[in-house]
């Protein structure tokens, strides 16, 4: 039986609009929620009783939980939603999911840390969770021909949607008298508030305007779950770009996270922070999009290759980084490629695999970029002991970055028309 869904609309560009969206919609919730204001309201309000060492750990253990809930849950939905046509329905249920409990942290009282983490741990769940769906879908939106610029495209707006709100709030805490509200706790809570119904009201178009695939079987469990990860492992072009892609995430992820703790460290203060997290939301917009012509100009894989060599320079630099001045470069240099690589790595992607099986395989995909962030902290820290230098332990970052290309080498290149390329020493 054909799904009501299975044709596509007469309106691509409202399809595409619409699928946009909701990265302009769930981005809100990691600058406002995930980067911006709970680390700081958990340690100042929730958790203000704990060490702040013990404070940390639990933020840690909560944050770990969530992505590692991701990572076992997001390859086998994927297959199921593929298999049962349900792409849509698990991306609304993730999403209400992370609306909701963003929602109940404005009801958190003080004190109420346990409460608060786990809200907070829904809330990621639901995010990334819907997150997996969300970039499965863009196969219901973009051909192969014109993928790098609707994958570009709906980064962009997520940097812009999520920077727009983000700003508001960050006003909105620091002078809450301006907006009738007594003080920072309260303005706080409404941020929140804002957020769940900023995420919610956005992802709406989603549902009316995006077709969802057909069916391609009843059967969805375990066992093809496991064929599917035979199917990934059996593909040498898709399974070298997921272990390139998972290097290179691992390493920008990880300069991500060298960035806010070398200003931290360096006792820069918390309003340079967030004015620096800021500009890499601006930057990103227009620089996303930049790279999804980039791509189809000079081609995606070499677009790619420019921004790990962008992200090679600035780890560099990030070795010499003194003062507030070089921490906003360093941001600024992170916003122009940040998501360039993140929009033409999906876009690649998406033209390396089944499309019916769209799923599934960015189940895999997402899991991947779960799981990144970790070999490059361990490397760092073996690094720092056997030197004695943190800040030389930053460069062997340039090893991962030089591994994630000369895999992304051993990929096929994609033509116009978004078939693999195949070529010898390519396969």
């Amino acid at each position: 039986m054909t799904s009501p869904f299975s044709q596509r609309l007469p309106s691509p560009r409202s399809a595409r609009w619409a699928w946009g969206l909701t990265a302009w919609a769930n981005h809100a919730f990691i600058t406002t929620v995930v980067v911006g204001l709970f680390p700081i309201f958990f340690d100042k309000y929730w958790a203000a009783a704990l060490p702040g060492t013990t404070s940390t750990f639990y933020l840690g253990l909560t944050n770990s939980s969530a992505s590692f809930a991701v990572m076992l849950l997001a390859p086998w939905l994927g297959a199921r939603a593929d298999r049962r046509g349900q792409k849509k329905f698990w991306f609304g249920a993730f999403t209400a999911l992370g609306v909701i409990a963003t929602a109940l942290l404005a009801l958190v009282g003080r004190g109420e840390w346990q409460g608060a983490l786990a809200v907070f741990g829904l809330g990621s769940l639901g995010f990334w969770a819907g997150s997996s769906f969300q970039d499965a879908l863009i196969t219901q939106v973009a051909e192969p021909h014109d993928s790098n610029r609707v994958s570009a495209f709906g980064f962009a707006l997520g940097y812009l949607g999520g920077g727009l709100l983000f700003l508001f709030n960050v006003l909105l805490v620091l002078h809450p008298r301006s907006f009738a509200i007594a003080d920072a706790t309260r303005a706080t809570r409404v941020a929140f508030v804002d957020v769940a119904a900023w995420w919610l009201l956005f992802s709406l178009p989603l549902f009316r305007w995006v077709p969802e695939a057909p069916p391609v079987t009843e059967r969805a469990g375990w066992r093809e779950l496991a064929a599917t990860v035979r199917r990934v492992l059996a593909d040498r072009p898709v399974r070298n770009f997921l272990l390139a892609y998972w290097l290179y995430i691992d390493a920008i992820q990880t300069v991500q996270l060298m960035a806010v703790d070398f200003g931290t460290k360096l006792g820069f203060p918390s309003s340079a922070l967030i004015q620096a997290l800021l500009l890499v939301q601006f930057i990103a917009f227009p620089c996303a999009l930049a790279f999804g012509r980039l791509g189809d100009r000079i081609g995606t894989r070499a677009s790619i290759y420019l921004g790990l060599a962008v992200f090679t320079a600035l780890t560099a630099y990030a070795y010499f980084m003194r003062n507030v001045a070089q921490f906003y470069v360093l941001a600024a240099l992170v916003g122009t490629v940040q998501g360039g690589v993140q929009a033409l790595s999906r876009s690649y992607f998406m033209r390396l695999i089944p499309r019916e099986r769209s799923g599934e395989y960015f189940g895999f995909y997402n899991m991947l970029a779960k799981f990144a962030a970790v070999l490059g902290p361990v490397a760092m820290g073996v690094v720092a002991v056997a030197t004695g230098n943190q800040r030389l332990s930053i460069l062997v970052l340039i090893v991962f970055f030089g591994a994630g290309a000369w895999l992304l080498a051993r990929v096929p290149p994609i033509d116009e028309a978004g078939a693999r390329v195949l070529r010898s020493g390519t396969s």
